[in-house]
C-alpha cells in the first residue's frame, strides 16, 4: 500500500478538520472523509441566524493570519466579500477606560494609580524574580498596581481558574509584555498606545458570519463530508470508528478535533492514558447575543471588562463586523451586542438570571441606557461547555504521554480542544494544525504549528 492510498478519516468539521479536507483536496488525495456531529461546519467558528434576524457567532472570533497557506484559504472562500478593520479595543474599569494594552496607557489613570502602577512595573523588571506560575510571573513582571488593577481579576474572569494553578510558557504574542521607553512616552505626551498585538487589522466576512469562511469549502467538497454523525466510541487496536446512529467507519490514519479528553474516555486507550485525560482542564462559555433596535455607534471593535461585579469578560460590538449581521443590513435601525461569560467550578454562574445580569450590566457601565431594555428586539444564549483548554501546571506532562500514544496508534489529535494548547488555537493555527497533520500523513514532513 503507498502512502497515497491511505484511509484518511478526520473527526470534526471546524478549522482544523477543514484545513485537513482542504490540503487533502489540493494534493488530490480522495481517500478520505471528514464526519461531523452537528448539520452544519464550523465548529465552535462558526455562526447562528436567531429567529429575529441576527446572526450571532460562537464568540469573539476575528481573522488574521500567521500563515500565507491559510490566507490562500480564506481568499479563495470569500474573494471579495470581507470588510477589513483597524482594531479598536479597550478596558472598561469601575472608573473609566483604558485602551488595551492596559500597561501602555496607565497615562488613563488618575495620577496616584498611575505613579504605583509605573514605580511598581519599574521595580519588577529590575528586580526579575522567577516564577512558578501565572499570577507569580503576572507580579514578576507588571508589578502590583497593573496586576491588581488589570491583569489579575480579567485573567480570572476570563479563565474561571486561579492564577496560581496555571503555568505561564504558553503565554507567547496572547499577552502584551513591557516596553518601559514606549509606556514613559505615552505617559510624557498623553498618547493612547491602540496598536500592539498580531490582530491590530483583521478581516471579517461579509456575510454568514465566521462560519462563512468555512462553509464554501463544505459545500464544494460535499461528497467526502458527513454531518449528523457523532462519535460514540473509537477502537484504537483495530481502527474501527462507531457512531451514534450504529454505523461505523475504519480507517488508516485519523485526524481528530474532538476534545482531547472525549476522544481518549470513548475509546479503549489503557487505564493510564485515561487518567491523564480526565485530569485536563477547561472552563466552559456562555455567549449572549443581545439585539437592539437601536443604532450604538461607536468605533470600537471590542472591550474587556476585568471587574467582578460584571458577569461578562469581554463585549463585542458584533454590529461593526458586517452590517449583515443584523436584520436586513440596517445598522441605522439594529445593532447587536455579543457578551462572553465564563464558568468552572472556581467561579460559578446562575445560567437562570445570567442573561438579565447582562442587560443590567451593560447599562450600569453606560454601553446602553435604561431606556433601551424596551428596545432589545432579541436575545439569545449560546451554552458552550468546551470554553478554553486551561494551561494547568501539568498540562504539558499530561499531554505528552497521551499524545505518544496516539501517534502510536496514527491518530493526530489537532485544534483548539485536539491539541488542547491554547497558545496554537486561533483559528489560522487549527486550520494549518490539520493542513500539516495530513502532509506528516503522506509526506512524513515535521509538523511546525503543533510541535
Amino acid at each position: 500500500m503507498t502512502k497515497k492510498q491511505y484511509k484518511i478519516v478526520i473527526i470534526g468539521g471546524g478549522p482544523t478538520g477543514i484545513g485537513a479536507a482542504y490540503h487533502l483536496n489540493k494534493l488530490g488525495h480522495t481517500n478520505w472523509v471528514l464526519y461531523e456531529k452537528h448539520d452544519y461546519v464550523g465548529g465552535h467558528s462558526s455562526s447562528h441566524l436567531d429567529d429575529k434576524g441576527f446572526l450571532w457567532d460562537e464568540g469573539g472570533h476575528v481573522l488574521f493570519s500567521h500563515f500565507k497557506y491559510y490566507d490562500q484559504f480564506v481568499k479563495e472562500s470569500l474573494g471579495k466579500n470581507f470588510y477589513t478593520h483597524q482594531r479598536e479595543c479597550w478596558i472598561k474599569l469601575t472608573n473609566g477606560w483604558v485602551p488595551y494594552p492596559f500597561q501602555n496607557n496607565i497615562q488613563r489613570l488618575p495620577a496616584p494609580e498611575q505613579l504605583q502602577c509605573l514605580l511598581d512595573l519599574m521595580d519588577a523588571q529590575q528586580t526579575h524574580k522567577p516564577s512558578k506560575n501565572f499570577k507569580e510571573w503576572i507580579l514578576n513582571t507588571f508589578g502590583k498596581g497593573i496586576a491588581d488593577t488589570f491583569l489579575i481579576p480579567y485573567n480570572f474572569s476570563v479563565w474561571a481558574t486561579p492564577a496560581t494553578k496555571m503555568a505561564y510558557h504558553w503565554i507567547g504574542e496572547r499577552v502584551s509584555v513591557v516596553d518601559i521607553n514606549r509606556i514613559l512616552k505615552n505617559i510624557i505626551k498623553k498618547e493612547d498606545d491602540i496598536s500592539w498585538g498580531p490582530n491590530n487589522t483583521f478581516i471579517f466576512p461579509k456575510f454568514g458570519g465566521t462560519r462563512g469562511i468555512y462553509e464554501p469549502l463544505a459545500k464544494k467538497l460535499k461528497n467526502h463530508i458527513k454531518l449528523n454523525k457523532e462519535i460514540t466510541n473509537i477502537n484504537f487496536k483495530k481502527k474501527i470508528i462507531t457512531f451514534k446512529d450504529g454505523s461505523s467507519d475504519t480507517y488508516d490514519h485519523l485526524i481528530s478535533a474532538v476534545p482531547i479528553d472525549v476522544l481518549i474516555k470513548n475509546s479503549d486507550a489503557p487505564e493510564v492514558i485515561k487518567k491523564n485525560a480526565a485530569g485536563l482542564v477547561f472552563n466552559s462559555i456562555i455567549i449572549i447575543g443581545i439585539g437592539i433596535e437601536k443604532k450604538i455607534e461607536t468605533p470600537k471593535c471590542w472591550v474587556y471588562f476585568p471587574d467582578p461585579e460584571v458577569p461578562f469578560y469581554r463585549l463585542t460590538y458584533f454590529h461593526n463586523y458586517s452590517p449583515y449581521l443584523v436584520p436586513d443590513g440596517d445598522t441605522n435601525k439594529y445593532s447587536s451586542l455579543m457578551c462572553e461569560v465564563s464558568y468552572s467550578k472556581f467561579k460559578k454562574i446562575n445560567k437562570d438570571t445570567i442573561l438579565e445580569q447582562t442587560i443590567a450590566a451593560l447599562i450600569k457601565n453606560g454601553i446602553i441606557n435604561e431606556a433601551d431594555r424596551g428596545k432589545v428586539v432579541s436575545k439569545k444564549l449560546f451554552d458552550i461547555k468546551y470554553g478554553y483548554p486551561i494551561p494547568t501546571l501539568d498540562r504539558d506532562a499530561k499531554l505528552n504521554k497521551i499524545q505518544a500514544y496516539l501517534l502510536g496508534n496514527k491518530v493526530y489529535s489537532r485544534g483548539r480542544y485536539g491539541a488542547w494548547k491554547y497558545e496554537i488555537s486561533n483559528m489560522d493555527h487549527c486550520f494549518m494544525q490539520g493542513v500539516e497533520a495530513v502532509d506528516k500523513i503522506i509526506k512524513n514532513k515535521k509538523e511546525t504549528v503543533w510541535s
